[in-house]
């Protein structure tokens, strides 16, 4: 795959960049992205043929990997077998995530111990697996997706919500730990976008035609997001073009939120 036009010179040429949840939509098209300009992908999901799917559509610059980042085990045999293939993980793009539309008082535990394992623990998992080598190396580019709902809350996805608020207090404190160790940490939180998460949210809400809707006329540019919306943030994040920039958050919502 050609890189794009204007880029000459691949940001990412000679690095080695994870992206969980590459499989899934938003996953896909930042794996495609950065894959464009230069680097070489692991496709980490859970899935393993979607995760393959993802890696053979961009072809000899990629590798799937199936990771279960809810499990600290089997995220650090993915990272091993990554580096194995590939060679030093350079950037970290902590994509994975899993929500169902549900009012708070209508969940119940073992609810919200899936919620908090995904959203969480999978992204805890990761940092204590690749941070160790980026350290030793003296960089890395780390970002966390995270989510609007992080930011400004949003009804029915309580657990989710303060899960994706966690990667913003951890992004914002490793920034601080590991920055003279040449190592970033950012966040990008998507608003609402048209993925396969998005679909499986908006049928918990009962209508979900109706939810999708409201939420596009909520959007100052008057639709909802599509995956294709966040990669040029996230690859940002992950060059050097953003050497300088470490415990910044920023929204890719259409206007949706306007967070100072």
């Amino acid at each position: 795959m050609g890189k794009p036009k204007g880029n000459p010179m691949g940001r990412f040429d000679g690095k080695v960049a994870i992206v969980t949840g590459g499989g899934g939509g938003i996953g896909s098209a930042v794996c495609k992205r950065l894959a464009e300009e230069g680097a070489k992908v692991a496709v980490f999901d859970i899935n393993e043929d979607t995760a393959h799917a993802t890696a053979d559509s961009i072809g000899a610059a990629a590798l799937g990997v199936r990771a279960d980042i809810t499990d600290l085990a089997s995220v650090r045999d993915a990272v091993a077998k990554s580096e194995a293939e590939l060679g030093p993980i350079a950037a970290l793009i902590n994509n994975a995530g899993w929500d169902v539309f549900k009012p708070f008082l209508q969940s119940d535990p073992e609810f919200w111990r899936k919620i908090i394992d995904v959203n969480l623990i999978g992204a805890l998992n990761m940092h204590f697996a690749v941070l160790p080598g980026m350290a030793e190396r003296g960089y890395g580019r780390v970002v966390n997706v995270a989510s609007d709902a992080a930011r400004v809350g949003s009804s029915g996805e309580s657990v989710y919500a303060a899960c994706k608020a966690g990667l913003l207090g951890l992004s914002k404190t490793l920034a601080r730990e590991h920055s003279r160790q040449g190592i970033t940490f950012n966040v990008v939180c998507p608003g609402p976008t048209d993925t396969a998460l998005f679909a499986g949210y908006a049928e918990g809400a009962g209508n979900p035609d109706k939810l999708r809707e409201a939420m596009r006329r909520a959007v100052p540019m008057g639709r909802i997001g599509v995956p294709e919306d966040l990669p040029g943030t996230i690859a940002y994040f992950a060059s050097d073009d953003a050497a300088y920039v470490t415990g910044q958050v920023i929204s890719v919502s259409g206007g949706l939120t306007m967070s100072g």
